[in-house]
This record gives C-alpha cells, structure tokens and sequence, in this order.
C-alpha cells in the first residue's frame, strides 16, 4: 500500500464524516439547522422545507447549491447560520494528529462547508494546526463538490497538482471527478464498488497507520 501512495505530494482531507466519524452526529445539527434556514427563507412549513434540504442536496451536491441556482440565496448567511453547531462532544483524536503528520507533503482540507466550519471541528479533534490549508465551499466560488469547476479552482489555489494527491472522502459522489483528474482516491465509510476508488476504509486513523507504519 505506502508503494502506491509514494509519489504524493499532496494530502487532501474532506472534513465531514471523514476526519470525524458519522457517529457524532454533527450532521444531524447542520440538517436541523438547514431546514430551519430554508423555513424562513422560503416562507415554508418543516416538511416542506426537509424536503427542498434533501432534494437540493441530492440534485446539487448540497442543499446551498440548489437554494443559489433556484432561489438566488445569499450564500454567506446561509453558511454562517448551519455551521452554529455544539462541538463540546467532539473528543481530540492524538493518534489522527500523529498519523497525519507523519504524511510526507502538504496536507490540506476541502469541505463543502465553510473554512469557519472546518477551524470549529478540527479544532475540537485537536488537529487545527498541522494542516497547510484549509479550504471551503467559498474557495470554490460556491460551487460544490463533486463539480469539476469546484475541484479545479481549490487545487489551483493551493497549487495541487492532482497526479501528484490523494483524496479522502466520505461521500462517494466526490470521488469520481478527481479520479478522472489523477489522483489517488480513498472512500472513508461504508464500501462500495466503483472504478473510480482505489482504498476503501470505514476507519480512517487506522488506515493512516497502516500506511505511515
């Protein structure tokens, strides 16, 4: 495995439910918090509004793509009001810290939510400072993951030449764009088959120890 992974020079980490596990239900805040949001922008009741979250989320990539193509929705108080989340539960992940530091190269982050989203969480897990960059949906101009545009533009910011990274990943759908771009691909979470992924794992510190060992 550290064979296949020696020409890269850049580490790119997704936040949600990769560099943290779904378990502690960050995500089920963010949703509450979207649906509220989409309630009060679009004068509508909570199913409704549930629905157009999820739908956006599946047709756009994420529900803020759908709500600006659609509804023509200020992007930046959309992001600031979901990401007002409860970290306190979060737990500091030292042996995530150790194993990504051990990576040769740069190592960086690119969410779909906001660069302020990803201080807070990486901060809780104790690993705020040992990246190189931290990227969000505004880096990207508000397009998200798994647009090309949105890949090009980050890794053009940070100056990643994409035959030379390796991506990880939790949601399958963003990981077939940079395979096709070059670079090395890992889905974090529950397997699935697809061509466009070279490692699976459902633990992510146990992975990097593998392949920092």
């Amino acid at each position: 495995m550290q064979h296949d992974f020696s020409h890269v020079t850049t580490w790119v980490f997704d936040l949600d439910n990769t560099l943290y596990p779904p378990s502690d239900a960050l995500f089920d805040q963010i949703d509450v918090l979207m649906t509220q949001y989409v309630m009060q922008a679009l004068n509508l009741d909570e199913p409704a509004a549930d629905k157009i979250r999820a739908t956006y989320w599946k047709e756009y990539g994420t529900t803020l793509a759908g709500l600006m193509e659609r509804h023509d929705l200020d992007p930046d108080p959309f992001l600031d009001a979901v990401h007002k989340i409860d970290v306190s539960h979060i737990k500091k992940n030292t042996e995530l810290r150790d194993n990504i530091t051990k990576l040769n190269g740069r190592k960086i982050i690119y969410t779909n939510g906001s660069k302020g989203h990803a201080e807070n969480v990486t901060r809780a897990l104790g690993i705020d400072d040992i990246f190189d960059g931290m990227y969000g949906v505004e880096h990207a101009g508000y397009q998200p993951k798994p647009r090309r545009a949105a890949f090009e533009r980050v890794f053009a910011l940070d100056g990643v030449d994409p035959t030379k990274a390796a991506l990880f990943e939790d949601d399958v759908r963003n990981l077939e764009i940079p395979h096709a771009m070059g670079l090395k691909t890992i889905l974090v979470g529950p397997k699935e088959d697809h061509p466009f992924i070279h490692y699976h794992t459902d633990d992510l510190t146990d992975f990097l120890s593998r392949l920092v060992a």
